[in-house]
């Protein structure tokens, strides 16, 4: 059966209304912005990509609530959806509006000229992201939308479960780690590489060892 949208209409229409709060702000803000504003910032907190004031108003947002649907039918037309627990797809649900108040919070903040740390802001989010995908990544059956999607995984529940279990404990620790280096006085553009490396090749890595080890017991 397919995800019951009417299930979760509130949370898809408050979860909208979020991605899209920050349109109200920009219309408030509106005389007070430039017409070009900075969207986008390097390592060193300095704004390296611009954008029209109309494109960072509202494009973006409307980007984002864009990709929140885009999201949630991809989910709903999972043949394995039944599989995706209520928490996982709340969460799924949420991560999209946090992005939207985040990335364009800092934009207007930024381009009012108030000092902002935005790379303490993104460290922070990632770290808590990952924290939260983290914990649920064990408990997150075998599908084809949300999870570590490997040919090895997808293929065999033993695996999808032992790598999810493995893949948790490294998301976890990944998000800690961000967060630490967040609020150390270090750079943190090569530590953050490595976390977010980390995150992706070890539960690879793992899965594709754990393959080949059933594969061998097998013949």
């Amino acid at each position: 059966m397919k995800i019951k949208l009417k299930q979760y209409r509130f949370q898809l229409i408050t979860t909208s209304v979020v991605t899209l709060l920050p349109i109200l702000v920009g219309l408030i803000l509106w005389n007070k912005l430039p017409d070009v504003m900075a969207t986008h910032f390097g390592a060193d907190n300095q704004a390296n990509g611009w954008s029209s004031k109309a494109m960072a108003v509202f494009g973006l947002p409307l980007i984002l609530l864009a990709v929140q649907w885009m999201t949630v039918l991809i989910i709903n037309f999972d043949p394995k959806r039944r599989n995706i627990s209520d928490k996982m797809f709340s969460l799924t649900l949420w991560i999209i509006p946090a992005i939207s108040l985040i990335c364009c919070g800092s934009i207007y903040v930024s381009s009012l000229q108030i000092n902002l740390n935005i790379n303490l802001l993104v460290n922070i989010f990632t770290g808590i992201v990952f924290i939260a995908v983290g914990n649920y990544l064990p408990k997150c059956k075998r599908n084809y939308t949300v999870g570590i999607k490997l040919p090895w995984t997808l293929d065999d529940d033993e695996n999808w479960n032992k790598t999810h279990r493995f893949g948790g404990i490294v998301w976890v620790l990944g998000g800690m780690v961000m967060l630490i280096l967040a609020f150390l006085p270090v750079s943190w553009m090569i530590p953050d590489l490595v976390v977010l490396a980390a995150v992706v090749v070890l539960p690879t890595a793992y899965s594709f060892l754990y393959y080949l080890r059933h594969r061998d017991n097998a013949e």
